[in-house]
């Protein structure tokens, strides 16, 4: 699996040192991840099914037309929606791995029966090239792999393989096996040998664009036991950054998609945050796998430079909205911050390779981190609603999170609701690991799981309230007497700080003991490479009892950190808190946490958030009033990851501990209407008016009439031109587009599009990002992002209406890079 798993067949590969419990023989019994394991079978998957139907539809028409058919309906190019549903997929087989559910598998099966026939005879695979092969696509090339570098072909695949591998696993169903297998051939056949059809003949030897197909190779290699798939996966890294180069910038610069040098001799992280973490967990895998240490190095450097310079608290990666990615050293914004949740999820994937490879559990630290803070951030707790990106703070006033105030039901690109389908399911098989000398106990939760240890069967039952305790209790049940060494880590949180690395400390460094018992008697042991060890022949009914100490501790970060001068956040165990509006009188801004409250008794609470029972944290704070002094009162904070659950409002990690700061920092109203100096329409309703446009009005739905709105009515049909001039010339971050719709005479558009003008230059077409469209969603903000640096003076919105309506827009709203 993503994390590992003993495969039926195994590829004649050295492999990690470590061998993982898979997460189907671990049985959960917690009150954390197993109320989360049912939310994702009976909600989260099939609601991701639903919405990746269009997906379907794309494979069915592509189908259609290679047995020979006409698709009644040809839908239009979409280049990698397909993927999602390939997620949906390996998510929904682990959920079969786990329980074997008759209707879910029914149900896959009919996805891969749709999959299986979408394959071109040759083996190649994808939809929209199937359905239009010599098409000039955007950002597609002109043909099939002629422009790898955005056309997520082969990410597509990536993600099949990987379904492929886990149904397979669930099910020992061969069928979609078959078809990444074939399809794993052509690829090789196209890119390193060359095939007659494909680029003149000539090997392409081009290294994707995005990231994926190379960690998926392995899997592929393991599931089917051929080896030709793992040397393929190092043929993929090997030659990034070395038989071709980009040479542009933005999304097009050579490190975005980390192809700026041998990816062996890389030392920082760079680009595209996603991207780059698949890359690394490739790299982690194919040298296990092949026992060569060559990447070691390039991996161990950019981990350091990560957890040192550039990750954020929460395990947030790929601060930088531009890229999606790394910015420079110490750019770590709160409220600005990006930290897309699929990079939280290949921070992850990162993390557990490097444990794997190193046996060290600061990785597991970090991974730690990164899935109980940004990750299950990405997911409401109801298992519907998601973010896109994960800020450390958000005003409640504007749109921050892909066109939403809150969480969206879903987005254009998906991949964050898909990779949340399928990393959940999989974190039982992070509890235990094995190597030749015992068993290791990884992350924390109640469960049991059976595993042979030196030949001797043995049960190993766990029962943690863990992350809300740290108290951990193993009791061992082997079939005989058997010695072994039983490892269990010890967090970097129970230290003088939170996450391994340089970035945060804690303001008090002193660490709490922590105890170990054996059968309840202390036993003393020393802590290796992040674990305490005790070692001894062990008996049916030994019991082993971890004692974490938990206690509220306040970090503090680096000064290079511009963001957090003179700021604490709030932990517990491995959970970053927030203040919420929700729990507390005022906005989170006008709070700050003296260094008093750091030493006075704090209160932990148990707490519901709509249903779910979580800890709340109560700390002495102060708040600056609407006259400017400061007066004692108790602020309440709650989990990150369960933050945003209960309605739009301000958020904040990071608290001002001085008055100075606080005064400096305290809430700032984004103000849309400022920025324009002017907006123009090529037609509006009597009864409307420009000014609408851009009045700094937010609308609560796409129907909404307590606000002034613009719209072309009556002219049905006819498109429209929108002018802007705006107050000064604005380095763009985004535009976004509500639009108005009645459901009667005014509806969102057919289409539109963008067109810019910097100061001094023409109009010329708005450079959109690579996985940005034009939606034309109700009830949210249709947010496009500039590909390239763009400091604009004019915009011109055109709008094509559908035939028998007229447009209309509630707001737009231009956000500035430089926006707090």
């Amino acid at each position: 699996m993503i994390l590992g798993f003993a495969a039926p067949q195994s590829c004649p590969a050295a492999g990690y040192e470590v061998r993982v419990v898979s997460f189907d023989r671990v049985t959960l019994e917690d009150d954390f991840w197993l109320p989360r394991l049912r939310t994702q079978r009976q909600v989260l998957v099939p609601y991701a099914f639903e919405h990746t139907g269009e997906a379907l539809a794309d494979l069915a028409a592509a189908g259609e037309l290679l047995a020979g058919d006409t698709p009644a309906e040809l839908p239009p190019p979409h280049r990698f929606r397909t993927s999602d549903l390939y997620k949906v997929v390996e998510g929904a087989a682990y959920l079969l791995a786990i329980d074997r559910d008759p209707a879910l598998e029914a149900q896959i099966d009919r996805v891969v029966e749709v999959v299986a026939a979408a394959q071109e005879p040759d083996g190649y695979h994808g939809a929209t090239r199937t359905l239009y092969p010599h098409l000039a696509i955007d950002m597609m090339g002109d043909g099939r792999y002629a422009y790898v570098d955005h056309s997520h072909e082969l990410y597509i695949v990536g993600h099949l393989y990987e379904a492929a591998v886990a149904y397979f696993h669930a099910t020992g169903k061969r069928t979609l096996l078959d078809v990444a297998d074939k399809n794993a051939r052509h690829v090789r056949r196209v890119f390193f040998e060359g095939d007659a059809k494909y680029n003149h003949g000539k090997p392409v030897l081009r290294a994707p664009g995005h990231e994926e197909i190379e960690l998926a190779l392995v899997r592929l290699a393991e599931a089917t036991g051929d080896p030709i798939h793992l040397d393929t996966a190092k043929k993929f890294l090997d030659i990034r950054g070395v038989t071709y180069v980009p040479d542009g910038e933005g999304v097009n610069s050579p490190s975005y998609a980390q192809q700026h040098r041998p990816v062996a001799e890389q030392r920082k992280p760079a680009g595209h945050a996603v991207r780059a973490t698949y890359l690394y967990a490739g790299m982690a895998d194919v040298g296990a796998k092949l026992g060569d240490d060559r990447y070691n190095a390039a991996l161990d450097a950019i981990w350091e430079d990560i957890v040192d310079t550039r990750m954020h608290l929460t395990g947030g990666l790929g601060a930088v909205h531009g890229i999606e990615g790394f910015g420079p050293e110490f750019e770590l914004p709160n409220a600005d911050a990006f930290d897309e949740t699929c990079a939280g999820v290949g921070n992850v994937l990162f993390n557990w390779r490097m444990f794997l490879l190193h046996k060290n559990a600061k990785f597991l630290d970090v991974a730690e981190v990164a899935l109980y803070n940004n990750t299950l951030a990405g997911v409401n707790l109801a298992g519907d609603r998601f973010f896109y990106v994960n800020p450390l703070a958000a005003d409640g006033f504007r749109p921050f999170n892909h066109g939403h105030a809150g969480r969206a039901p879903w987005f254009g690109t998906a991949c964050c609701p898909t990779n949340l389908a399928r990393l959940i399911p999989q974190v039982p098989g992070m509890m235990f690991a094995q190597d030749d000398e015992g068993l290791l106990a990884c992350l924390y939760a109640s469960g049991r799981t059976r595993v042979t240890i030196h030949d001797v069967a043995t049960e190993v039952i766990e029962e943690t309230a863990y992350p809300y305790d740290g108290a951990v209790q193993l009791t061992l049940r082997p079939e005989k007497p058997v010695r072994f060494a039983l490892r269990m880590r010890v967090p970097t949180w129970t230290t003088d700080r939170f996450v391994p690395g340089e970035l945060y400390k804690y303001a008090k460094s002193e660490s709490p003991r922590v105890d170990v018992f054996v059968n309840d008697k202390p036993v003393e042991v020393t802590t290796a490479n992040g674990f305490v060890s005790i070692e001894r022949e062990w008996s049916a009914g030994d019991r082993i009892r971890l004692e974490l100490p938990m206690p509220v501790r306040y970090s503090t970060c680096r000064e290079e950190v511009e963001a957090n001068r003179g700021r604490v956040a709030v932990t517990r165990g491995p959970l970053v808190y927030c203040a919420e509006a929700a729990d507390n009188e005022a906005h989170t801004s006008t709070y700050m946490v003296p260094p008093s409250a750091m030493t006075a008794e704090t209160e932990v609470s148990p707490a519901a958030i709509n249903g779910h029972s979580t800890r709340a944290i109560t700390v002495k704070a102060e708040r600056l009033t609407e006259k400017g002094d400061l007066e004692a009162t108790p602020l309440r904070l709650v989990p990150y990851y369960a933050w945003n659950n209960r309605g739009v409002g301000s958020m904040a990690v990071w608290m001002p501990d001085n008055a100075e700061t606080l005064r400096a920092g305290a809430l700032v109203v984004d103000d849309n209407a400022k920025r324009f100096a002017s907006a123009k329409a090529s037609q509006t309703f009597a009864g409307d008016t420009e000014a609408a446009l851009i009045d700094g009005l937010l609308p609560s739905h796409s129907f909404d009439t307590s606000i002034p709105r613009w719209t072309s009515w009556p002219a049905r049909g006819e498109a429209q031109t929108l002018e802007f001039e705006l107050a000064e010339p604005t380095p763009l971050r985004t535009v976004e587009v509500y639009w108005y719709d009645d459901h009667g005479g005014v509806q969102t558009p057919a289409r539109w599009e963008l067109e810019v003008a910097e100061e001094g230059a023409e109009w010329r077409p708005y450079p959109l990002y690579n996985t940005d469209a034009y939606g034309v969603d109700q009830d949210q903000f249709n947010v496009v992002h500039p590909a390239e640096p763009l400091t604009a003076t004019r915009l011109r919105l055109r709008v094509w209406p559908k035939p028998d309506a007229a447009a209309g827009v509630l707001e737009f709203v231009v956000r500035p890079e430089s926006s707090r």
